[in-house]
């Protein structure tokens, strides 16, 4: 599937893994729908690039991803990828001293990041849906979900962020499957340590240990690598239903 001509929906893109991809994607030639939470599009880590267009939404809300979708018009380009990127990583043990896991939270990191995921799944495939294929083979376009290493290799303390993720990749499958008759095909990216805000606000020093932790090579990863991944999937017409590790060979030890 070619990128350029087209309508992409990028959720989390006001900073990180989102905002790398929506300015790839636009300097690939896409018009780019940024989603973020209001706050985040309010004041975004970096003034977004030409192309890319900031709304503000939440991702559980089924009225603010509408909304979101509605703004592409009729004399747009079709909306043919979306890449879900938001997500929360909140980290608590079920027991500490501090008592036991408190509920909400956990709630909450299910809502964001698996909920979330498939609230703008379902309704971004019935925009794409209704578009015309782009080849012969009745495709017309891709859905990439964002997991984590951490839906395998979960830590100590990430049980609900975990939990998430490992739904993310779970939904995979039948995701690519439920959506085949449509054209649509679904993968996801399961990121490893990554040099991003909220990576960066541990510190220098904690970076540099999670940096020597990583087999080969021995550093982060960085956003715009998973920008690079996103547009090799878009173009790679017969990878559906995959989840890929893009981690630097690293597998987490429990803490």
């Amino acid at each position: 599937m070619q990128i350029s001509g087209i309508t992409a929906l990028v959720t989390g893109a006001a900073s990180g893994l989102g905002a790398a991809t929506a300015a790839l994607l636009s300097q690939k030639g896409a018009q780019v729908i940024g989603f973020d939470l209001p706050g985040a599009v309010e004041n975004p880590a970096s003034p977004p690039p030409a192309g890319v267009r900031l709304i503000g939404g939440d991702v559980t809300s089924e009225a603010d991803v509408l909304a979101a979708l509605v703004t592409i018009a009729a004399d747009d380009p079709p909306l043919r990828l979306v890449v879900n990127c938001a997500g929360i990583a909140p980290a608590r043990r079920i027991l500490s001293s501090k008592g036991v896991h408190d509920l909400a939270t956990f709630q909450k990191t299910i809502a964001v990041n698996l909920v979330g995921t498939f609230n703008v799944m379902r309704l971004a495939a019935e925009v794409i849906a209704q578009t015309e294929p782009v080849d012969e083979f009745d495709q017309r376009g891709l859905i990439v979900n964002t997991a984590s290493v951490a839906a395998f290799d979960g830590q100590v303390g990430q049980i609900a962020y975990s939990a998430s993720k490992g739904g993310v990749v779970g939904m995979t499958l039948p995701a690519a499957r439920d959506l085949a008759r449509n054209g649509i095909r679904v993968n996801t990216i399961a990121p490893g340590i990554i040099d991003t805000p909220m990576l960066a606000a541990l510190g220098e020093e904690v970076n540099a240990s999670l940096a020597a932790s990583v087999p080969f090579p021995h550093r982060l990863g960085r956003p715009d690598e998973y920008a690079q991944l996103v547009v090799m999937l878009a173009e790679h017409d017969y990878l559906n239903a995959e989840t890929i590790r893009m981690d630097g060979a690293i597998r987490m030890a429990p803490q």
